[in-house]
């Protein structure tokens, strides 16, 4: 039974990845559709993998023009006499033999080298162009420990704060967007349509033009520095409402009617019914909601002004100093950030499209 399912599945790709527009002969749209595919595959992933494979690599790798794509180290032998391992090289001879030394130091166009076999032979003067590194590729795992071992327990606590705001705030919205978008698409009521309206009209204003009186409200209410601060600003989107109302006006009006006769109170007919039938559209909203909070910066740069309450992407621009910025611990500590939206966003795709194209049916 396996074998079966696992046999349909491979043909069913097979053969998606195998269509063709002109009857099973090759079309030149064909080309055109899959170049645009793997276009938009490029352009999506590639960042993605870079940031990853680089999170790898270590200062000296990074700092290498032209860049290289995997993560390389320098070979080193331990050479008697010489407290440090010196870096190996492949050093071609005026007679084109080559061989392996160890660099001492580099003057100008000039490489000081000597025979990690036999240092003994002396030191040899090798001109820079005849000396290629000995590299191998290496996965830089201390960057990740570093950015444990230097951040302490504050790393957790990074943690804890954004997936406090997320979570929380998700849940909130949820609730505030559902019941708004209840009462726009099954209540008849005059001036609906100008708040419904008057909703979406915000979504043409920028999120800077309010940030200082959001600020000032939040001032006011005495949460600067609190989670809460960042949590309540945000908890009403118009695209929530907007998304779940559309999606709830292809709910029956049959179903709320029956409900009412059999004296069910509104508050039971929206837990009840319109939540359960509204779950695609309430993942759709959650999954913008997750995306929305956890990379969120500007807002929590603003209220939180003490680093125990600091969010993820807060302590990220913790890494950037005055002094220079510590590219393999940001991009570790990048990878790990972006590490749980991936995993959400692999596993929640479906109600996205799902969704979405829901809540266009009348």
């Amino acid at each position: 039974m396996t074998e079966a399912s696992m046999t349909k599945t491979d043909m069913s790709v097979s053969a998606f990845l195998m269509r063709r527009r002109g009857r099973g002969r090759f079309h030149w749209t064909d080309g055109l559709t899959y170049a645009y595919l793997l276009l938009g595959l490029v352009v999506m992933f590639v960042p993605v993998l870079w940031v990853v494979v680089s999170s790898f690599k270590t200062p000296a790798n990074l700092a290498e023009f032209p860049p290289t794509i995997l993560p390389f180290s320098a070979e080193t032998a331990v050479v008697e006499g010489f407290d440090e391992p010196l870096p190996l090289f492949d050093v071609v001879g005026e007679d084109g033999e080559t061989v392996r030394l160890a660099q001492i130091r580099r003057v100008g166009i000039q490489a000081q080298m000597i025979d990690p076999a036999d240092p003994e032979a002396g030191r040899i003067v090798v001109p820079v162009e005849n000396a290629t590194p000995v590299r191998r590729v290496y996965l830089a795992f201390e960057n990740y420990t570093n950015l444990l071992a230097s951040s302490g327990n504050q790393i957790w606590r990074y943690v804890f704060n954004s997936l406090f705001i997320t979570v929380v705030a998700t849940v909130i919205t949820l609730v505030m967007n559902s019941m708004a978008a209840f009462a726009l698409s099954k209540y008849r009521f005059r001036g609906s349509n100008v708040a419904l309206v008057s909703i979406l009209a915000t979504l043409m204003i920028p999120a800077t033009v309010v940030l200082v009186p959001t600020y000032m409200i939040v001032a006011q209410l005495g949460l600067v520095g609190n989670l809460w601060g960042v949590i309540l600003p945000t908890v009403a989107t118009p695209t929530g409402v907007f998304l779940l109302r559309q999606y709830m006006l292809t709910i029956p009006d049959e179903l709320i009617e029956a409900a009412r006769m059999d004296h069910a109170s509104e508050w039971r007919i929206f837990w009840r019914i319109i939540l359960p039938l509204s779950s695609p559209a309430l993942a759709v909203v959650a999954i913008f909601s997750i995306l929305s909070r956890w990379n969120d910066f500007l807002l929590p740069l603003v209220v939180l002004n003490r680093r125990e309450s600091y969010t993820l992407q807060l302590a990220l621009a913790s890494f950037q100093t005055e002094y220079g910025i510590q590219y393999e611990i940001l991009l570790a500590m990048t990878t790990l950030t972006a590490l749980p939206l991936a995993c959400a966003f692999i596993f929640l795709q479906r109600y996205i499209t799902t969704g979405i194209a829901s809540t266009g049916i009348k």
